[in-house]
């Protein structure tokens, strides 16, 4: 028995040895998977533009050309110096506080799981006063500080790199003595190059710090062409801008670029007597050859935006928390603007009574309509794709807390205006449409002054004519069946499927209409509106379903440091 137990244990560990064998015998050989790139750590976590930081980790090789450094916004560098755990990289000038990534080769990129905090470097200020009489370019490594009115004279252009920071001061600044507030004059003649971009856009604010900003701490931003208007030409220039609006006939003068600029807390009031105002942006005569586009006007302590005669075309405009009027054109402005929104303060109107559209061809002077810049052309933009909001309950013409004055109507087309406004939507004003003068009468019925595929919304007075035009008259225009204009009362006003943050003045603003929404159908673009320089869109408004204010915009200026 013994003998036999010794045997079979004996053959139980052979048979289990070959079995392990046979087993080890019939594995694949060992694959390791390839080693991947890591990131464990970035040093220092705060730093200035320029500075160099060092990103440690796995797998980052040798060779600098081969890997590249991501840093939030978008700017990308290549390393100074690599090793296998560690690289050594300059931080750009343009770039942001976020995670950063790590690119080798082809390998999959990796990002840090903690921030790197980017700081803005210390900016030197530069004061800026008097004339510019010789081509300039602002930088935006320095902080321009506007004292008085400041010309750029004809002949001379202004270059304003993206990202460049320029600040308006008060009248008690003025070096001129004359009180005076900051403000940037393009002379007819003169050119202003301020092409920022969606990550960088150039900025005009107030001087003051955050949280001690207000409505007209600064004069704003003013552009001189030589496009028609129709003033006379020894006509003076509103705020006490020096020069007339002079004769010339030039529709596709070029003024220069406006691109992704914001204008915050300008719209000086220049003294107390009507028309000394200067407004966020102001254009006299500016010619179809300026490009406009992608301008932000907020907190101005006058109108937004201010068209004076010219031919200027102009696409996504924002006017936020004006003073008194959002798009205002006067004196033969023949241009055409599409996508523009507007939100408003409810503490905040001016004693002329605040507007959406305030559209007038003359300022009531008598001025016959008759021989060269005497009255001719008309005052005839086309506005597209419009969207604007006051007050999401029960509007008031009551004086607002913080204003001179109340708010009044969506549109107060007077004085012999064409204006002409397509798929748009206004919200929230005691009065939708007034209709002012039988000269603008005149031109509605003639078909020269055309809104159509406009929604209304919660308006207490939807149609009102003034001077010779009654309530009827402009009802009559404005639901003809072929314009497809509505009305919603306030108690359909939620069937518009508006966005949640509409009305929001807590710098969470957004406009994009729900999904349904019948915002989003049911245009018109016949008459005015089939113009080649609209695109033709399938929603009423500014917004559909993309999102054009994103990086770009601010909606609270007033807490923003500007350094």
């Amino acid at each position: 028995m013994k003998r036999l137990k010794i045997w079979t244990l004996a053959a139980f560990a052979a048979f289990a040895a070959l079995g392990q064998a046979g087993l080890t015998g019939c594995k694949p050989n060992n694959v390791q998977p390839d080693p991947v790139v890591s990131i464990s750590g970035v040093s220092p976590a705060t730093v200035a533009p320029g500075s160099d930081i060092t990103i440690t980790g796995t797998q980052f090789g040798t060779t600098p050309a081969d890997v590249t450094v991501t840093f939030a916004g978008g700017a990308t560098a290549t390393p100074k110096t690599v090793t296998g755990t560690s690289l050594t990289v300059t931080v750009p000038a343009t770039a942001q506080s976020g995670p950063v990534s790590v690119k080798v080769g082809n390998k999959a990129a990796v990002t840090s799981t903690s921030t790197l905090t980017v700081q803005a470097a210390a900016r030197q200020v530069v004061e800026v006063k008097g004339d510019l009489t010789a081509s300039t370019t602002w930088s935006a490594t320095k902080i321009y500080l506007l004292k008085g009115f400041v010309y750029v004279r004809s002949g001379t252009t202004l270059t304003i790199e993206p990202g460049t920071i320029i600040k308006g001061t008060g009248v008690a600044d003025d070096p001129s003595g004359t009180g005076k507030g900051g403000t940037l004059i393009v002379e007819r003649g003169a050119k202003i190059m301020a092409e920022g971009t969606a990550d960088r856009p150039i900025v005009f604010t107030s001087a003051k710090a955050a949280g001690q900003r207000n409505y007209g701490d600064w004069g704003g931003l003013v552009l001189i062409g030589k496009a028609p208007h129709n003033r006379p030409g020894a006509t003076t220039f509103e705020g006490g801008i020096s020069g007339t609006y002079g004769t010339e006939n030039e529709p596709n003068d070029n003024s220069g670029v406006l691109k992704f600029v914001r204008i915050e807390f300008g719209g000086i009031a220049l003294s107390n007597t009507a028309n000394s105002e200067i407004n966020g942006l102001t254009l006299y005569g500016v010619g179809a050859g300026t490009t406009i586009e992608n301008v932000q006007v907020s907190y101005s302590g006058d109108d937004a935006f201010e068209w004076f005669g010219g031919t200027v075309n102009a696409k996504r405009l924002v006017s936020y928390r004006t003073f008194d009027d959002d798009f205002d054109t006067d004196h033969g402005y023949t241009g055409k603007v599409q996508y523009a929104v507007a939100l408003r303060d409810l503490e905040v109107a001016d004693q002329s009574g605040s507007n959406f559209f305030e559209s007038d061809n003359f300022s009531g002077d008598g001025t016959p309509a008759t021989g060269p810049n005497a009255g001719m052309p008309l005052t005839a933009p086309v506005f597209a794709n419009v969207s604007a909001f006051t007050f999401s309950g029960t509007p008031t013409t009551d004086k607002t807390a913080r204003g001179s004055g109340s708010f009044q109507s969506a549109m107060h087309l007077r004085r012999n205006t064409s204006i002409s406004i397509f798929n748009s939507v206004l919200v929230g004003m005691p009065e939708g449409l007034r209709l002012d003068n039988t000269s603008t009468w005149a031109n509605a019925d003639g078909g020269g002054l055309q809104l159509r595929g406009v929604t209304l919304g919660n308006v207490v007075m939807p149609y009102a004519g003034k001077n010779g035009i009654s309530d009827d008259q402009a009802k009559t225009f404005f639901t003809t069946a072929a314009f497809k204009n509505e009305m919603y009362e306030a108690a359909k006003l939620s069937d518009l499927k508006l966005n949640a943050n509409a009305f929001n003045l807590t710098g969470a603003a957004a406009f994009l209409p729900q999904a349904g929404s019948p915002l989003l159908s049911n245009t018109v673009w016949d008459g005015k509106g089939a113009d080649a320089f609209f695109t033709k869109e399938s929603f009423r408004g500014a917004f559909g379903t993309s999102n054009w204010l994103e990086k770009w915009t601010n909606f609270n200026p007033q807490q923003t440091e500007y350094n």
